[in-house]
């Protein structure tokens, strides 16, 4: 049998652990992400896998629009990334509120020829693969996440996880990471402390068991941006993150990782 994809139709569609409106969300497909679809069901659901970054889930599959394994091979690589916290994209039929991370598929700067119309877009994007200073574009976009409320899940600037946050921030300078944390430590190079990070560095939290659950930016200057509550920066130190307005410490540091490479 061979094998179906899709590509995401809508601004977010919510990829769930089960086959059901009532589960949890454990992650988002952004508008213009590619999927495999792993079983299509009779019903409103299609098992998904993630082709930025594996990730498995369950998604309603009117959110998608289906293409051939030859459509998708032709579309990757070929995509300009919005960098905008919201923008309307439009065709003659419909329109859409793309932001941060949403990809756009033979875009010239004027419309963007989606698998399922020609939309009009007129906001910002960038090109990953051509960015001069990735250090400095992650700061500079991150900065635009500061007060996003957290969900746990979220991709995007209307809700994000820790992971969701360090992940698409790393996507719009063209790097893909994994979507969760404990599977994000995994990569880059360790750093000894935490005053030999570079601001973009990642920093690793755990529990008390060892196990991670948590992950932020590095920022300089012993100040870290991370999703709690809301996308906030607070200070950070050998022994983990110091919230100010609580008096305490939050997280408990595990390490810090150099993903970008330089």
């Amino acid at each position: 049998m061979s094998k179906r994809f899709g590509i995401c139709r809508v601004s977010l569609a919510c990829v769930r652990s089960e086959d059901s409106d009532r589960a949890e969300m454990t992650s988002q497909l952004l508008f213009g992400e590619m999927v495999e679809v792993l079983i299509k069901k009779h019903t409103n659901w299609a098992k998904i896998r993630c082709l930025f970054d594996n990730y498995i889930g369950w998604i309603d599959k009117r959110q998608i629009h289906y293409i051939t394994e030859k459509e998708m091979i032709k579309l990757q690589g070929n995509c300009s990334l919005v960098a905008e916290f919201a923008q309307g994209i439009s065709s003659d039929d419909e329109t859409h509120c793309v932001s941060y991370g949403c990809e756009l598929q033979k875009y010239d700067g004027i419309s963007s020829k989606m698998p399922f119309g020609k939309f009009l877009y007129n906001g910002q994007i960038i090109h990953s693969d051509k960015i001069a200073n990735p250090r400095e574009t992650l700061i500079k976009i991150a900065q635009k996440f500061l007060f996003v409320p957290y969900l746990w899940g979220g991709r995007s600037p209307f809700g994000v996880d820790c992971s969701g946050l360090t992940q698409i921030l790393y996507k719009m300078i063209g790097i893909a990471i994994p979507r969760d944390a404990s599977e994000q430590i995994h990569m880059g190079t360790a750093l000894n402390f935490v005053e030999d990070a570079k601001p973009g560095d990642l920093a690793f939290f755990e529990k008390k068991d060892g196990s991670i659950h948590h992950v932020g930016i590095l920022l300089g200057e012993n100040k870290i941006m991370h999703a709690s509550g809301m996308v906030k920066i607070d200070r950070v130190d050998h022994f983990g993150i110091f919230v100010q307005s609580e008096t305490q410490y939050t997280h408990k540091l595990r390490i810090c990782k150099n993903i970008i490479g330089d």
